[in-house]
């Protein structure tokens, strides 16, 4: 009996040690479980905040690199004029990124990107028409993501400025550009760029995938073209362009070197131009995106090489160098969407837009543009937004064009081109109008027949004589 109730206690006891090791080892399971899971967690938060900086940083980078196109452009329009003009153009390409981003941080950001559907910090108001937040990129809007993108998109409405520079160079007055430099960064580029890039009307189009400008082929380029071409045609040609009877002088650029060297540092900064406007290293199509722009550029001016030397016998490189330009606007809408093969298509579309406008503007419509750039930008720019409706294949985001059967996305692209065209000009025109029955658009005569670089800035570019005269009053 003693023996028994003996088992019995040891069975119970021997019952109650192995539920309580189950319990101890289910709360350990649990407990390392629960850990692991954290760890997990905390692994997946750390690769989203370094490829949130892989972004940050690859988005800075092509930032900077489009600033150096500010020094292509110097360079390039520079040697397309007449020496005793040099320093006013400089100048101008200077102060154009000084006036410009001040406008644009404080209000031509806001005006453009609030409401827009990127996910950026205090951004969130904003309609169709107009964004109505992060002015001065303060409150929410101060934040590493707001700013990043207020950065990178400043150096593309400072191109678009610099671009008006070279259609109305040695002629213009110097603080009128200036105004129409700030009025351009605080309404005419953040008003129509919001239609496109800030979850505006002109995006929500229910053709196709709305209006699809990728990097800017229309809203930067395109609009900087038809303001120069506007711009140029109301402050005149400049003094001996044309003939009695209305035929064209040819001006020769005081400085080749300088457009060399100008077209390279516009090439090299065009990368950044495109392949960042993914604002993500982390997409792969940047690759794409790169050498359909490489593709493109050269394709132009290989075009035009070959174009003047079958017209003259000679290999006009000003002409290619023009071409390469003309190649890059115009693959900077589409870049992102077509296979390689439509991107030397599209360069070489370019080039013959090209050799045509430059003809029309300069024989027929009789507009001086020194530089070119109502040919290169204004003309291609067009051509850059019709060309993803062409050649679009689908394979990035969705976007499909001609080539694979759908013909909205071109009606998408032709309404943005009309609306482009239809929003500069009335508004260019009206602002040049203001600014020539106010200050003026144009230096006296006298003044631009001797040069105006002593005239705005009491210093010339070369010669160090003639500026030290004018500077003590001896001119």
């Amino acid at each position: 009996m003693i023996y028994v109730m003996k088992r019995k206690q040891h069975y119970r006891a021997w019952t109650v040690f192995s539920i309580m090791t189950m319990l101890l080892t289910f709360v350990a399971f649990q407990s390392a479980y629960a850990d692991e899971g954290g760890a997990v967690t905390a692994f997946a938060e750390e690769i989203q905040d370094l490829k949130m900086s892989i972004n940050l940083a690859w988005t800075l980078l092509c930032g900077f690199l489009v600033f150096n196109m500010q020094a292509g452009f110097a360079l390039f329009g520079a040697g397309f004029l007449q020496k005793e003009n040099t320093l006013n153009y400089l100048t101008m390409s200077f102060v154009d990124f000084c006036v410009g981003g001040l406008i644009f941080w404080a209000f031509g950001f806001a005006f453009m990107f609030g409401g827009t559907p990127r996910h950026v910090a205090g951004l969130d108001n904003g309609n169709n028409f107009i964004g109505l937040s992060g002015f001065f990129l303060a409150g929410n809007a101060s934040h590493s993501s707001t700013s990043m993108l207020w950065l990178f998109h400043m150096m593309f409405v400072v191109a678009t400025c610099t671009i008006v520079t070279g259609a109305v160079a040695e002629r213009f007055k110097f603080h009128t550009h200036l105004i129409c430099s700030m009025l351009i960064c605080g309404t005419i580029y953040p008003i129509y760029g919001h239609w496109v890039w800030g979850g505006g009307w002109l995006a929500k189009l229910p053709f196709g995938s709305g209006v699809i400008d990728f990097a800017g082929g229309g809203v930067v380029h395109g609009m900087g073209g038809l303001l120069a071409f506007i711009g140029a045609w109301m402050v005149g040609p400049r003094f001996g362009k044309y003939n009695p009877n209305g035929t064209p002088n040819i001006f020769i650029g005081h400085n080749i070197s300088y457009i060399m060297l100008g077209t390279l540092f516009l090439l090299f900064g065009w990368f950044g131009f495109n392949a960042g406007s993914t604002l993500a290293a982390t997409d792969h199509r940047i690759s794409i995106i790169a050498t359909n722009m490489f593709l493109s550029s050269i394709s132009s001016a290989i075009t035009l090489l070959y174009i003047s030397f079958i017209i003259t016998r000679k290999s006009d490189v000003i002409l290619a160098c023009n071409g390469a330009l003309a190649g890059c606007v115009a693959i900077t809408a589409s870049g992102a969407y077509v296979p390689h093969w439509a991107a030397v298509v599209i360069g070489l579309v370019s080039a013959l837009i090209l050799r045509a406008c430059l003809y029309l503007i300069e024989t027929k419509l009789r507009i001086d543009d020194p530089v070119g750039v109502i040919s290169v930008h204004g003309a291609n720019g067009l051509w850059s937004m019709l060309s993803v409706g062409i050649f679009a294949d689908g394979s990035y985001m969705g976007v499909k064009g001609l080539i694979v059967g759908s013909g909205w996305q071109l009606l998408s692209q032709f309404i943005g081109c009309i609306t482009l065209i239809t929003w500069t000009c009335i508004t260019g025109y009206l602002i040049f109008l203001l600014l020539k029955n106010t200050i003026g658009l144009r230096v006296p005569i006298n003044e631009e027949k001797s040069g105006i670089d002593l005239y705005e800035h009491g210093i010339s570019c070369y010669s160090e004589e003639e500026s030290s005269s004018f500077l003590f009053g001896k001119r």
